[in-house]
């Protein structure tokens, strides 16, 4: 059985609720603390504190940082919040007003780098005790970031300062992240859809619609929503770390629960638990199904196109990356016949798919809904039999085989081979066969 995490983001995602989140389900603050190193021992600790959001327990994640005063001595700060709360200082997401999970704030003056270059964060992240995996998935994190900065301001990569996530906390959270993923050790890890939340966003550029130009960069293609509440609940550290380490998008996979931890933001919505939740597991492959094998059916109708031309599309259409590719007689409009052409694909793929059948085929329109797609377990083995192997597809379902083909190709060849009929090779390969 494989190990499966799972961000459930119905209330958005941010990097301290992350950690949060991972420390309810498990990991351990100490163990943090050590690969932390010096990022937590120097200008910063960190806190976690039992809290309640709509009256479900969660974890609070804070950072607490120490700032100077003019005269060099040494004043202890209020902990850093990701947009804040009300009355309460804020610091390193180069937000103002309203802000990611936060009520109306404002900027507390410090020493600190409010706004890092890419070298200057490589140079802290040296100072963690990460492995060097772990250490370079930071640096590739923060170099995705810089990226987008760039390609929104068209800036080079190397003078952009990250207003948004630059400061000590923000790193802190995308560090943490990259140690938490290395210690729970999942096989896989899955996110749900992600609310973004809505309304406008007051940052270091100005004022922007929710998402904001760098959370929407970063999100590349993941699904996400805008939910009840009109305010930024995904952040930019939150996106860059849910499409850094989640493989897929998608509901809860089918899975054991082990662990759930909750992770929360800073502000109290009355209706909705301002939380991330987690849940930590082992995949059920009891119910004989691939887990969450979830696909793409991209469909048209054509009905004006040279048949000759259908070989060459469905050629294409598995080229571009389709599972399955079919094509079904059907009666349209105004009683002409026509051609129904379904097309079964990653759901990474549907944009591929799509460019393949409006530039080869005819068709001016088209239709694309996700499934979920259950599949009997399946594996190939290699028969010998008294006339030569045979590579047989078996499925199987709860442990159990419940079927058994011999491939075409091979008894094919072996019929040529010893001038007997395809039909006799099959005979002779499924007596061979041993479930």
């Amino acid at each position: 059985m494989s190990r499966v995490l799972y961000f459930d983001c119905f209330s958005g995602i941010s990097g301290d609720m992350t950690l949060g989140a991972l420390i309810d389900a498990g990991l351990p603050v100490d163990e943090l603390k050590r690969a932390l190193g010096s990022l937590a021992l120097g200008d910063a600790h960190i806190h976690v504190d039992r809290v309640l959001r709509a009256g479900l327990s969660a974890a609070k994640f804070s950072v607490h940082e120490h700032k100077h005063d003019h005269g060099g001595a040494h004043a202890h700060e209020a902990p850093t919040q990701r947009g804040g709360v009300e009355g309460a200082p804020v610091h390193g997401a180069g937000v103002q007003g309203t802000g990611a999970h936060g009520a109306p704030a404002h900027h507390a003056h410090s020493h600190s780098h409010a706004h890092r270059t890419i070298p200057e964060i490589y140079a802290l992240i040296e100072k963690s005790s990460l492995t060097a995996s772990a250490r370079n998935r930071a640096k590739g994190m923060f170099q995705r970031l810089a990226e987008a900065e760039a390609s929104i301001h068209e800036k080079p990569v190397e003078k952009v300062h990250l207003h948004e996530v630059g400061a000590l906390d923000s790193i802190i959270d995308i560090v943490g992240a990259a140690f938490a993923m290395e210690w729970f050790g999942a096989d896989r890890i899955v996110s749900s859809p992600l609310n973004v939340g809505g309304g406008m966003v007051h940052s270091a550029h100005g004022h922007f619609p929710v998402p904001a130009p760098a959370t929407v960069k970063l999100l590349g293609n993941a699904p996400v929503y805008s939910g009840a509440v009109q305010k930024e609940l995904v952040t930019p550290t939150g996106a860059l770390i849910v499409t850094t380490f989640a493989q897929s998008f998608g509901p809860i996979p089918p899975m054991t629960i082990e662990r759930v931890g909750y992770g929360a933001g800073d502000r109290d919505e009355p209706s909705t638990p301002n939380v991330l939740r987690v849940l930590v597991g082992e995949e059920d492959v009891v119910r004989g199904f691939r887990p969450a094998d979830r696909v793409t059916i991209v469909e048209c109708e054509i009905d004006d196109m040279n048949p000759q031309i259908f070989g060459l599309v469905m050629d294409r259409l598995y080229a571009a990356g389709a599972v399955e590719v079919f094509y079904v007689p059907v009666q349209m409009k105004k009683n002409r016949p026509g051609t129904l052409l379904t097309v079964i694909a990653p759901p990474d793929k549907r944009e591929a798919i799509a460019d393949v059948i409006f530039r080869e085929t005819t068709t001016i329109g088209l239709r694309h809904y996700d499934v979920e797609r259950e599949c009997l377990e399946r594996k190939h083995v290699t028969v010998k039999t008294p006339i030569g192997d045979v590579r047989f597809k078996v499925a199987s379902r709860n442990g159990r085989v419940v079927n058994a083909s011999p491939e075409f190709d091979d008894c094919a060849a072996l019929a040529a081979a010893r001038n007997l009929s395809v039909k006799e090779v099959q005979a002779i390969a499924i007596r061979a066969f041993q479930p």
